[in-house]
């Protein structure tokens, strides 16, 4: 009889822990087997993705503008010290 109550036991002791486990890192857990599911998913193409465009996830970080060379008083001149 007491091998079987140290079996209940233990098997209650895992099943806690488990529960545990599940309830403090819900967030991470629930993030990491969507993207499982994504993955294993033959349907899912991350091109597909809908983007939010009012945000400029896509754009560049430096952009190339020509500089303005184009001096409204050409009398001005440049100071140097």
């Amino acid at each position: 009889m007491a091998a079987i109550t140290s079996a209940v036991i233990a098997i209650a002791g895992i099943i806690l822990g488990w529960i545990t486990i599940e309830l403090a890192c819900k967030p991470c857990l629930e993030s990491g087997r969507e993207a499982i599911d994504r993955s294993l998913n033959p349907d899912y193409d991350p091109d597909d993705q809908d983007v939010d465009t009012s945000s400029d996830v896509r754009a560049p970080l430096i952009t190339n503008h020509p500089p303005d060379n184009s001096d409204p008083d050409p009398s001005t001149a440049i100071k140097s010290v």
